[in-house]
């Protein structure tokens, strides 16, 4: 789905090469903490209130806004183009990898925008509504609080054909991960923190079910600990339904920590990808760190979530500011 502006000027070839260049170069200078200063001064409250509300009505809240933010990030930007939502089911939120996302997140940047809305309307863009939101779930689950760099406009294109081969997927491997982790300027110490929020995050049975029987053995031996791998078969059987899903954490699922990483440790990663953090060359010693020192982790994980929400910040005629985060403006 894609909005598309009309009428302009004419540009020269060379013009409009300069200003790509421009735009992909300063999109991350334009983002500061103090964007809304003088025009929405409150924003921040504003958002925090509405999470808060929202979080005292469902936990799910907290890994939901926390996911979704990511899987914009990692698409098109940190845009808000993974919020539209399209009569032919072909935004990116309609594309199998987001079928997932829990409604909850969704809910929460809604409620937050028309919040702001009332107070500041045609201000505060969608995308930084959720990535204020996201920092805001975070630290209202005992985790941390980073500042947030705003001033994102909203994408004009949404498509669930671009989503495929742009976010991780359970079964990949460090070296894969890593890659796609790097094509958004982030690191494999980034990628291991931000793995690190799966602590509060849960999975449909279904996105592991293909590892949990793929042996014929009574527990897969991917699953280190057979006693964890019949815990989930008792929660996940064979033919287990699309709704049913289980905390990544085992140990504190309701709790922004660090035990994420000493669960690797024990065995107890939920998806090849997580286990595959522990097992690699180059990302174990940031598992290991993020294991022994939780200040270490949070310290990692703010850097790299402000490093995340500079991923393709749309600026100038590339964006727009949405009245409504689940629709494009209208002309």
């Amino acid at each position: 789905m894609e909005r598309w502006r009309r009428g302009g000027c004419l540009l020269t070839v060379a013009l409009v090469a300069a200003m790509v260049l421009a735009s992909a170069v300063s999109g991350e200078a334009k983002l500061s903490p103090g964007h809304y200063r003088s025009t929405c001064p409150r924003v921040e409250s504003i958002v925090r209130a509405a999470v808060a509300r929202k979080v005292r009505e469902t936990f799910v809240t907290v890994p939901a806004t926390l996911r979704l933010f990511f899987h914009d990030c990692f698409v098109q930007g940190c845009d808000a183009s993974v919020m539209i939502a399209s009569g032919s089911n072909d935004a990116e939120k309609d594309a199998p990898d987001n079928e997932s996302l829990a409604g909850d997140g969704f809910d929460t940047v809604v409620r937050a925008k028309a919040a702001v809305e009332k107070a500041c309307p045609g201000v505060v863009s969608c995308a930084d509504v959720l990535a204020l939101a996201a920092r805001d779930a975070v630290s209202m689950s005992s985790g941390p609080r980073w500042t947030v760099e705003l001033g994102r406009l909203d994408g004009l294109v949404s498509k669930a054909s671009d989503v495929t081969g742009r976010l991780p997927g359970p079964d990949m491997q460090p070296d894969a991960l890593a890659a796609m982790f790097a094509d958004n300027n982030l690191t494999v110490p980034d990628m291991v923190a931000l793995s690190g929020a799966h602590t509060v995050g849960f999975s449909h049975c279904t996105r592991f079910t293909g590892r949990l029987y793929r042996s014929s053995a009574a527990a897969d031996p991917s699953y280190y600990r057979a006693s964890y791998a019949r815990q989930l078969m008792a929660a996940c059987p064979r033919d287990v339904g699309p709704t049913i899903a289980v905390d990544m954490d085992p140990v504190t699922p309701t709790v922004f920590d660090n035990a994420y990483y000493a669960n690797l440790a024990g065995g107890l990663g939920l998806f090849a990808s997580d286990q595959a953090l522990h097992d690699g060359a180059a990302s174990r010693p940031a598992v290991e760190g993020f294991a022994r020192n939780q200040t270490l982790f949070f310290e990692a994980f703010k850097e790299a979530m402000v490093k995340l929400g500079r991923v393709g910040v749309k600026t100038g005629r590339r964006g727009e500011i949405r009245r409504d985060c689940i629709a494009f403006n209208k002309q």
